[in-house]
C-alpha cells in the first residue's frame, strides 16, 4: 500500500465515518433534522476527499476540506 493509499483510506475511515458518523447519531439523538443533513453531507464530502488525494489533486483536496468544515460548523451550531 502506498503512503498516498494509506492517507485516502484513513481520511475516509477515521474523519468521514468515526466523527462524522458521532456527529450525525447525536443529531438523531436530539431530534435535529437539519443537523442530520448537514453532517450526512459533511460525510459525503470527507469520503470525496479521499480520491483527491488519492490522485494528487490538492486544489480539489483543499476546497472539499473547507467545504466539509463549514458543514461540520453548519451542524454544531444547529445542534446548539
Amino acid at each position: 500500500m502506498d503512503t498516498r493509499e494509506f492517507y485516502a483510506a484513513l481520511l475516509i475511515v477515521v474523519f468521514g465515518a468515526l466523527t462524522i458518523g458521532g456527529l450525525m447519531a447525536a443529531n438523531l439523538m436530539a431530534g435535529n433534522e437539519t443537523g442530520f443533513l448537514y453532517a450526512f453531507a459533511a460525510s459525503a464530502v470527507a469520503w470525496g476527499c479521499a480520491p483527491a488525494v488519492l490522485f494528487d489533486r490538492p486544489r480539489i483536496y483543499l476546497g472539499l476540506l473547507v467545504v466539509c468544515i463549514l458543514l461540520i460548523a453548519a451542524s454544531i451550531i444547529s445542534f446548539l
